[in-house]
């Protein structure tokens, strides 16, 4: 096992989130020295059986989800089961789960309960809506979220030819981030106040807090001075643009950047007094047409030559990457992003490495992803279980 100098080395997670979201959230907290505990139902995380897998209930959204944990079964529904629970929560610093609060009651692990029995105990869940409306308790994964949240809308409003989702499991990460930065402020928090505290990381406020950053737009003011939604990400020619060979991400935002970029023009005046384009403000409001000319102009060079002809401009561009681009790319191999780790059930896996360097207190990866209930015997007799 590696060792722990991470900025969270000490603090104990008991672990009972499944999915995404939650397994999301502790990886990361396990990643900055956490020692997560994963507490699991006999039949497993329901993504260990999801494909594809080398080997039964080791799915690979599992195992890119659940590194630095030690996985242990408990039946939570037993009388035994609790009282293991309750035990582990006398000396855990955080419980996280995100199933609905009514199945936590259920279960005699609501937050009354679990503070009575340790009140540094910090109680944090993640569901799909706050309690405090009318859509509490109702059932919510990342397809739920993302379209109470307009997302679908969004992606057909910005030239999708029907409403769609993002194709990643987008609400469940940005409330995951939520989550882990919640959990550290109260760990921050009960430095100076003594206690633990209840944590509500709801879905669909999450999400929609990342999504009116931008889409509030004309009604962030009472009286509006306009509609919702951000002209220049909804329009439907905002997307790379095609190239001889290939596609391009370019991005003209800035005074200096567009005066760069029309250098390479014969008409380079014109353009520059074009008051349709010559301010940020008039290439927002002009962005279709905007999108159009540059479109029309990426179509007269390679992805190759652009890429050196707009890099020297100090224009921001990248070509279009697709998923194995990524496994071989440059910049990911020099900064040594992938790793590869020994499973003792699973052979060689290949990682992500934690994004985030910390010059004194450094991210590590401990231990790889649990089989099911690898751990029980040594978690439960360090909890006296």
């Amino acid at each position: 096992m590696t060792n722990n100098f991470g900025p969270l080395a000490g603090i104990t997670i008991i672990d009972l989130t499944s999915v995404v979201l939650g397994p999301y959230a502790t990886q990361i907290l396990g990643d900055y020295g956490a020692e997560v505990i994963k507490v699991e139902p006999p039949s497993g995380d329901i993504m260990r059986q999801v494909a594809p897998s080398k080997n039964p209930l080791m799915g690979h959204i599992f195992i890119n989800a659940n590194r630095n944990k030690r996985s242990v079964v408990l039946d939570l529904t037993s009388i035994q089961g609790r009282q293991k629970m309750y035990k582990m929560c006398q000396k855990a610093d955080v419980l996280a789960f995100n199933m609905r609060p009514q199945a936590m009651a259920k279960m005699g692990l609501d937050w009354q309960t679990l503070h009575a029995i340790n009140p540094k105990l910090i109680y944090c869940g993640a569901y799909g809506f706050s309690e405090d409306g009318p859509y509490a308790g109702l059932p919510a994964f990342d397809d739920i979220i993302q379209g109470a949240c307009g997302i679908p809308w969004l992606m057909q409003k910005s030239g999708s030819p029907y409403p769609r989702y993002v194709p990643t499991t987008f609400a469940d990460r940005v409330t995951a981030l939520n989550m882990v930065h919640a959990i550290m402020a109260a760990i921050i928090a009960r430095f100076r106040i003594g206690l633990g505290q209840k944590i509500e990381v709801p879905m669909f406020e999450c999400l929609l807090q990342f999504v009116l950053g931008e889409h509030l737009a004309g009604k962030t003011w009472s009286p509006a001075i306009g509609e919702m939604g951000y002209r220049r990400l909804l329009d439907e020619n905002r997307k790379p643009y095609k190239t001889l060979d290939g596609y391009l991400c370019l991005l003209i935002y800035n005074d200096k950047q567009w005066k760069n970029f029309v250098q390479f023009f014969s008409h380079t005046e014109e353009l520059l007094l074009n008051p349709k384009f010559s301010t940020i403000e008039g290439r927002h409001r002009n962005a279709d047409e905007l999108f159009a000319f540059i479109q029309q102009t990426m179509l007269k060079k390679s992805t190759a030559d652009w890429m050196k002809i707009l890099s020297s401009r100090d224009i921001p561009v990248f070509p279009v990457m697709n998923l194995d681009d990524l496994l071989t790319d440059e910049h990911l191999l020099k900064t040594k992003a992938w790793v590869e780790l020994q499973h003792p059930f699973e052979g060689t896996i290949v990682q992500f490495r934690p994004p985030i360097k910390m010059s004194h207190t450094p991210l590590s990866i401990r231990r790889p992803p649990p089989l099911l209930g690898e751990h029980n015997l040594e978690v439960f007799q360090e909890f006296g279980c």
